[in-house]
This record gives C-alpha cells, structure tokens and sequence, in this order.
C-alpha cells in the first residue's frame, strides 16, 4: 500500500474536525485547521471548506472519526455525518485514502508520540514493552489498544465506552442516584466523556441536597479552575478518580504493560485539578491483581493534534503498521 503526496490527515469528532497537509513523506505537517463539524453535511464539503487555507491540494486522504467502521464506511456516533470513503474521494477527485475509528487512529499514533508531548502521572516513565492503551474523553469516549505483532504495529479498537459501569466506593454509591442517564443508561462514556464532567460535578452536589450552578462543560471547568477551592472544583476532583479507576480496569483488561496514554480534548483542561497521588491510588486499586497494576505506567498527551502526526507516520511508512489496507483502503 502507498499513498499519493500530498496526504490530507483528518481527525473528525462530534464538535470538531481537524485537518492538515503532509506534502512529502519527510515533511512537516502544516498548521492544523479546524472547523465546526455541524457547519457542514459531511467530510468532503468540509474538507472542501478547509483547502484554502492549506498549503496544497491532496491527492489522498487518511481520516479518523468517532464510530465504528462497518463495510468500509463511518457514521459519527455523536453527529450526523455519514463517512464513506469512496463518496469522498469521487468527490475531491483522490486517487486513494484510508478510513480510521478514531481510536483506533491515536492507538496507531502512540509510536509517534515523543515525550515531550505528554505528563508523566506517577512515578513510572513509558517504554516497557508490551501492549499500549489510550482513552480519552470528549464528546463521547474512545478506547483502543496498539499491540506488535512480527514487527508491525497493530491497532485493536473498542466499543467499551458503550459498557455499564458502576459505584466503587461509598462516595460514588452516595451520587449514583442522582447521575443522569444517557440513553436511559449509566455507562462509562455518560459518566467519563465531557458531559460526564458536568454529570459527577451535578449528581455531587445533588447527593449533598444542593443545588448546581452549572450545566455545561465549560462553566463547570471554568469555575473549577477560578476556585480550587470549591465546589466545581471538588466535582473535578471526582471526576478525575472516577476516571483513574476506569483507566485502571482498561489496563488491566489489555494487561497493558507498554503504558496507558490520556487522550480526547477535555483532560487537558483539567489538569491543574489533577491529584496524581489520588489518580494513581484509584488506577492501581484492582486487587487481586493490584501488582500488575502498579506496574503500569501512565501519561496525559498535552499536545493538541498529535493523532494528526500519527495518521501521518502511516502516510509515510505504511508497512510499518498491520492495517487491512485491502479491506479498508479507497479510491
């Protein structure tokens, strides 16, 4: 499989799309453009809105986005769009491209991702082998494992997002009550995505038979972040473990030894409320098997866009990754 240069990488979410150009294998990445997703009817009329402002037309296209892939096309979980690959690229006029779960996307990134783009959380650094997980919240919540298999990278994605979850510990049984469902259910994506943030810090106050001041992601995250002290800020910290321990039950479900990354556009902006000590406690509290949890590391990805550079390195060296490019590549 190669793909034609220039490439356009695409990192599309509920909110947000992403778009940049890689002119040659060995070139940077142009400065990322981003537009409102619910702006347009689908991918090729936004990329279609995006070509001016980069710095060349694409002749193929390699795009992620937040749903599972079925017969080669996408529908967004958490908007309307409908992805089929081969539309887009009749469309733009492409000689080729490749389709993504958006996870599946950053899994396939994890061997681009330099040091220097993340925060250590807790006293072990990455770079044990063995499988690698990343999660992360935002609109929704995505999960995917990379694992390497005779010398290629191998991304396994995941609907787990999608799974019930429950009360652990006698503070979260007090705000389970008042959570509010999503879909007439609690799972770990209503719980953990960004309207998750809003649904801890609500059903906290509730619990306490007080009344919330906020409805929304970014007031909650604002007032938190105002005062540390306070109650937004305590929903945050909730927050925060709650996540810890989903992150701990992914590792261990992977036993992802290489190390669990923090993704999706909501934790960064969280993380001055981060209590890592708190964190880790949570990750690592999965007795009988508390040992293996402990032994793996885990990071915050602090660079916007970094998939963006691992949907490039396929680009590049597309031999390097065991992706069905037969099944899954168009034209």
């Amino acid at each position: 499989m190669t793909f034609a240069f220039p490439v356009l990488v695409a990192d599309v979410g509920g909110t947000n799309a992403r778009f940049s150009v890689q002119e040659t294998p060995d070139a940077a990445l142009s400065e990322p453009v981003h537009v409102h997703t619910g702006d347009y009817p689908g991918l090729a009329e936004a990329i279609e809105a995006a070509l001016p402002k980069l710095p060349a037309r694409p002749r193929s296209v390699i795009a992620c986005g937040a749903g599972p892939i079925v017969d080669g096309k996408l529908k967004l979980t958490n908007a309307a769009w409908h992805i089929d690959g081969r539309e887009v690229a009749s469309h733009l006029k492409l000689e080729g491209g490749l389709l993504l779960n958006d996870f599946e996307a950053q899994a396939l990134s994890l061997p681009a991702i330099s040091a220097d783009w993340t925060r250590q959380i807790g006293p072990l650094a990455h770079g044990a082998d063995g499988p690698r997980v990343i999660l992360g919240p935002g609109t929704g919540l995505g999960v995917a494992a990379l694992i390497e298999a005779s010398g290629k990278h191998t991304p396994v994605s995941s609907e787990i997002c999608h799974a019930g979850f429950g009360p652990a510990n006698d503070e979260e049984w007090a705000i389970w009550p008042h959570l509010e469902r999503a879909h007439g259910r609690i799972t770990t994506e209503s719980v953990t995505n960004g309207a998750g943030l809003v649904r801890v810090y609500r059903a906290r106050l509730l619990a306490k038979g007080a009344q919330p001041k906020h409805d929304d992601p970014a007031g909650v995250t604002s007032a938190a972040l105002a005062d540390p002290k306070g109650e937004e800020a305590e929903g945050v910290r909730l927050y925060w473990r709650i996540f810890g321990r989903l992150a701990g039950d992914i590792a261990i479900a992977f036993v992802a030894r290489g190390g669990v990354t923090l993704a999706g556009g909501v934790l960064p902006r969280i993380v001055d409320l981060l209590d890592e000590a708190a964190f880790r406690k949570a990750f690592e509290d999965k007795a009988p098997v508390d040992a293996l949890a402990r032994a793996i590391p885990t990071r915050l990805v602090i660079k916007q866009d970094s998939v963006l550079a691992g949907m490039a390195a396929i680009a590049a060296a597309p031999d390097s990754y065991a992706i069905d490019y037969a099944g899954r590549a168009w034209a």
